[in-house]
């Protein structure tokens, strides 16, 4: 059963919580922020091993707190999959240049969202 601290930052609480019971249940040790302010703090307190990020925030979006961690040698190494529900043509391209491992469309799939977090902890290793 993995036990990998994950962090879920989402402005939306039912997003937050969707995702939070989700990977809870998978046995993942889940803690949420719902902002850029709020992840950086619970980051600090406990390093996550992967973060679910929401790229639409007011603030400071997902896209630029993911360079902000990616540019310091102290959270570099966290895995960052971005998720938001307004995909466009070349979002990929732009969650991988601010240099998120990842990407996960919404609306979150419950049946799926485990083996996909999984998957990108197996990557990381």
């Amino acid at each position: 059963m993995p036990s990998e601290a994950i962090l879920v930052v989402d402005d939306n609480f039912v997003n937050l919580q969707l995702a939070r019971v989700t990977l809870a249940a998978a046995g993942y040790d889940v803690r949420t922020a719902e902002s850029a302010a709020e992840a950086l703090a619970e980051i600090e307190r406990h390093q996550p091993r992967l973060i679910l990020m929401d790229i639409q925030m007011p603030g400071m979006d997902g896209l630029e707190l993911t360079r902000q961690l990616k540019a310091d040698p102290a959270t570099q190494s966290i895995v960052v999959v971005a998720v938001t529900s307004y995909a466009m043509k070349g979002d990929d391209q732009k969650v991988l240049a601010a240099g998120c491992d990842g990407y996960i469309p919404k609306p979150l799939n419950t049946r799926t969202l485990a083996d996909q977090v999984a998957a990108y902890v197996r990557e990381a290793r």
